[in-house]
């Protein structure tokens, strides 16, 4: 069977790390690495038995990068420490690695749980994600958001879910769009990317159909429409951003 290390970043994440360190009891180690958090999150990890290394923060795919290089195993599983792994996807995980997989990368179905409800519609589901693979033929890219692993090979997909507690609360949400939306609207720039006032109607607007009637945020009646409003305002407003930087030049 192929051993398998858990990789989890982390900073100020004391009050979700252990539930997802729960999750993956399973697995043969535990990689944190902490970005200098206050919260004691470094001490918790290490008394659920983690291995724990501290290090400045220089992005998202280069932190998932060097906590995979410094795990124990191949293949690695990579965890937020707001997300859990269902007790199918460890299943699934286990009997895969029991013999030889036929893939560099696997995805995996994610489901976010958000003010009371788990959101099966909208842009959210079912986000697969990219979070098991090789770390001989796969690794973490990406600019300033939204970083990927990219495999040297084929990916395939596991059907157990990855269960996601993204936001604590509707403020942590508005506060994590404001600061993902100047993240992309910088790498957007950066691309070389433009939008017209127009673009800032048509593209809010086009959002707020597909997750609210498309994708099915009608079905989930007023957390759906949370949801599909905040994807609209959350595109706007990199767009927005955008707009407002180039326009500057």
């Amino acid at each position: 069977m192929a051993g398998l290390s858990v990789t989890i970043i982390t900073r100020d994440e004391a009050d979700r790390l252990e539930e997802a360190v729960a999750s993956v009891a399973f697995a043969d180690e535990i990689v944190v690495v902490d970005s200098g958090s206050t919260d004691g999150t470094a001490e918790l990890a290490r008394r659920l038995s983690c291995r724990v290394i501290t290090r400045e923060w220089p992005g998202y795919a280069p932190q998932k990068n060097f906590a995979a290089a410094a795990a124990s195993h191949d293949w690695i599983l990579s965890l937020d420490a707001d997300e859990r792994v269902s007790p199918e996807l460890a299943r699934e995980i286990q009997s895969l690695l029991s013999g030889a997989p036929g893939a560099a990368a696997y995805r995996v179905p994610r489901v976010s749980f958000y003010l009371g409800k788990w959101i099966r519609s909208t842009d959210w589901y079912p986000d697969y994600q990219v979070r098991l693979y090789d770390r001989r033929a796969a690794s973490w890219a990406g600019g300033h958001v939204h970083e990927s692993v990219r495999a040297q090979g084929e990916t395939g997909r596991l059907r157990g879910e990855l269960r996601h507690l993204p936001y604590r609360d509707l403020s942590h949400h508005l506060r994590t769009i404001d600061r993902y939306t100047a993240l992309a609207a910088v790498q957007m720039r950066e691309e070389g990317r433009r939008v017209t006032l127009a673009g800032l109607v048509a593209r809010p607007a086009g959002a707020l159909l597909r997750n609210y009637v498309l994708r099915g945020g009608f079905r989930q009646g007023g957390v759906g429409l949370i949801v599909s409003v905040l994807n609209s305002y959350y595109v706007f407003l990199k767009f927005a951003r955008l707009w407002l930087a180039t326009r500057a030049r």
